[in-house]
C-alpha cells in the first residue's frame, strides 16, 4: 500500500498575504458576528473570545439561541468535564438530530429556495442544491437505507467521491439515527484494505 508523505512545502508570508481575505470595516460592521457582540454588550471581539473560554455555560447557550439550535429534549447542563477536560460530555441530558437543524426546520420557510450546497468539480463543472432539493434527496436516501434494514445505531460507511450526493447520503444516514463514516479520498485505499477481508 502506498504511503502518503507529508508535504515539505511551506507557505511564506507572501503566499499567505496573497491568499488571505481581510474583511472591510463596512463588512465587519454589518456582520452577524458584530451584531452578536453588540447584542450581548461585549466590548470587542477579543472580549468575546475571552468570555467564550471562561464562561462556557453562557457562551454555548447564547450560540444555541443565536443559531436557533432546536433540541428534542432540552439539556440540563452545557458540559460535564468530571472525567477530565479530554473527555467532555456536552449538552447533558439533551437530544437533537442535526439534520433537523440543518434542513428540516427550514422547509416551511423562504430559506427552502436558497442554495444549501454549492459544488465545483475538478473539471470545473458546478452543481447547486437548494435546501428543499437537499431535503428531498436526504429523505430519499434515508428511506432507501430503512428499506435495506438499516436502523438506529447501525454503522454506515460512505465510500463516495466528494460530490453533492455525498451530503445527501451523509444527512440521510444521520437522519435515521445511524452512525456514519465518510473516509476522505486520500484514505480510500487504506479504507478498502482494512475492510476487504470482511467484504469477501
Amino acid at each position: 500500500m502506498q504511503k502518503h508523505k507529508p508535504s515539505t512545502w511551506k507557505k511564506t508570508s507572501e503566499d499567505l498575504s496573497a491568499t488571505t481575505w481581510y474583511p472591510t470595516k463596512n463588512y465587519i460592521e454589518n456582520s452577524r458576528l458584530k451584531a452578536f457582540i453588540d447584542r450581548h454588550h461585549l466590548l470587542s471581539y477579543e472580549n468575546l473570545l475571552q468570555k467564550s473560554t471562561t464562561n462556557l455555560e453562557w457562551f454555548w447557550t447564547a450560540i444555541f439561541e443565536e443559531l436557533d439550535i432546536q433540541f428534542y429534549e432540552p439539556y440540563k447542563r452545557i458540559v460535564d468535564t468530571s472525567k477530565g477536560s479530554a473527555w467532555p460530555h456536552w449538552c447533558v441530558g439533551g437530544s437533537l438530530n442535526i439534520v433537523h437543524n440543518c434542513l428540516d426546520k427550514w422547509i416551511d420557510t423562504t430559506t427552502k429556495s436558497k442554495v444549501a450546497v454549492q459544488w465545483e468539480g475538478e473539471d470545473g463543472s458546478t452543481q447547486a442544491l437548494t435546501y428543499h432539493q437537499l431535503y428531498s434527496e436526504t429523505n430519499r436516501c434515508a428511506n432507501a437505507l430503512l428499506s435495506l434494514g438499516v436502523t438506529k445505531g447501525d454503522r454506515v460507511g460512505l465510500f463516495m467521491p466528494m460530490c453533492p450526493e455525498l451530503v445527501a447520503a451523509f444527512f440521510g444516514t444521520i437522519k435515521i439515527g445511524a452512525i456514519v463514516s465518510a473516509p476522505l479520498a486520500w484514505q480510500s485505499e487504506r479504507f478498502l484494505t482494512v475492510l476487504w477481508p470482511f467484504l469477501t
